[in-house]
């Protein structure tokens, strides 16, 4: 199975999503470099609130990067060049966000997501992004409505962490 990119994505829907947490895409052409890529073509690039990306990047790769900017504090946000940076907690929350919001975009749905992190080689303890989603992520869900980025229904607060 090949991972959902973001030239077969609903580009509307993910513009929609991103802008609502101040963050804009930078669509470049298929043979450029992307500037702020912490590991390279094809991954996402992330630079200030910009989102850089080819067609080739991966749908589930500009979300993790843009869950990153929406879970570090501000003070880091202001700063922020390639290196998202952040601690444990904090990436097992971008990984649970990353799974929520793919629930707002057609066509890509949050299973689609957890299929396409397993195919990428996220690991999780259990073994699959939907065994740690379902049995183990209290952790992570707590860490995102302690930051208030979460409600208690595991709704998006639509906010960034401040």
């Amino acid at each position: 199975m090949e991972v959902l990119l973001y030239s077969a994505a609903n580009k509307a829907a993910i513009n929609d999503l991103c802008g609502r947490f101040g963050l804009s895409i930078h669509p470049l052409a298929a043979e450029d470099e992307i500037p702020g890529s912490w590991f390279g073509p094809p991954e996402a690039g992330l630079i200030g609130s910009t989102l850089y990306i080819r067609p080739d990047t991966p749908v589930h790769s500009l979300l993790h990067e843009g869950c990153h900017y929406i879970c570090m504090d501000a003070e880091r946000r202001m700063n922020l060049d390639t290196n998202a940076g952040g601690d444990y907690d904090e990436e097992n929350g971008v990984c649970y966000l990353q799974i929520l919001l793919a629930g707002h975009i057609q066509g890509m749905g949050q299973d689609r997501m957890m299929q396409d992190m397993d195919c990428w080689g996220y690991t999780f303890r259990l073994g699959s992004a939907k065994a740690w989603f379902e049995q183990d992520a209290e952790d992570a869900q707590q860490w995102l409505q302690q930051h208030g980025l979460i409600d208690e229904n595991d709704k998006p607060t639509w906010m960034c962490r401040s």
